[in-house]
């Protein structure tokens, strides 16, 4: 596909807040045509109308005829999608013994199968005219491990595994994928913690701003911040031992445990639990 966006049909999952809304709202400033899904019908309204969207409706990723069906409606009111971004996900916190079934596969439906099912469907479309980009948002929790988000952590080292094996696998398709690795975000996903000692948490439009350039210039991955990608690095030829200290001295054992603020954190992990 040409890399200009002016024009170019989009699709954003969880665009109603944070880093959704900054990528969707980059894109329509870019000149696309963007639709964005999100499960909070009034947020996702507001959103929509505010940043000039050129579709928006309830999109459960959960729900694998719902994203379907979703995505048909957006190619039949736009024409074919011509980049995908999967960036719906949740990040419920705590100890791993008292996280709930129900929550841990919550997560994995969210995080992990929306992106595979979301992934098929955008295939579909784009194989057939060998053109087309999906982008799928991961974490930094994909590379790296973190004490108290041990199910959100599996679930990210999933969703990058998915989104490298699909690139290797389409490498002469025309359909671009990358994957996104933002560390601590100022979004409501990171409310009530810290973030890591040293390293500034980013803004979701530095996310966008990381998304709209892989667009135009596509690569695998896309650190945010960049220094990421240094400490994915590092992690593969540090001794495991001097690494787990350095972890630790980082914070890396409480940033997701003691020194969580629950009260501020609630709203957050009440949405994600239950809408």
């Amino acid at each position: 596909m040409t890399n200009s966006l002016q024009g170019r049909v989009v699709i954003v999952t969880g665009g109603a807040r944070g880093i959704g809304l900054a990528t969707a709202k980059a894109l329509v400033a870019a000149g696309a045509r963007v639709s964005i899904g999100d499960l909070d019908e009034v947020v996702l309204k507001e959103a929509a109308t505010t940043i000039g969207a050129a579709h928006y409706g309830r999109l459960d990723v959960t729900d694998p005829g719902g994203y379907r069906s979703f995505f048909d409606q957006v190619e039949a009111e736009l024409g074919p999608v011509d980049v995908l971004v999967n960036n719906a996900g949740i990040m419920p916190v705590g100890h791993l013994h008292e996280e709930t079934e129900e929550l841990a596969r919550r997560m994995f439906e969210i995080n992990v199968f929306g992106v595979i099912t979301g992934t098929k469907r955008a295939l579909e479309s784009m194989l057939p005219r060998r053109s087309g980009h999906i982008v799928n948002v991961a974490s930094m929790a994909g590379v790296v491990y973190a004490p108290g988000a041990t199910t959100y952590v599996a679930s990210k080292h999933a969703a990058l595994g998915f989104t490298e094996s699909a690139r290797l696998e389409y490498a002469d398709s025309g359909v671009e994928f990358t994957a996104v690795l933002p560390m601590f975000v100022n979004t409501d996903l990171t409310a009530g913690t810290k973030g890591v000692p040293g390293i500034k948490s980013v803004e979701p439009e530095d996310v966008a701003a990381g998304i709209i350039d892989a667009l135009a210039k596509p690569r695998a991955r896309v650190y945010v911040p960049k220094v990421g990608k240094t400490l994915a690095g590092a992690q593969h030829v540090t001794p495991r031992r001097l690494m787990e200290v350095l972890n630790n001295r980082l914070g890396g054992k409480t940033v997701f445990l003691d020194d969580v603020d629950q009260a501020e954190r609630r709203a957050y992990e009440d949405r994600a639990r239950h809408s």
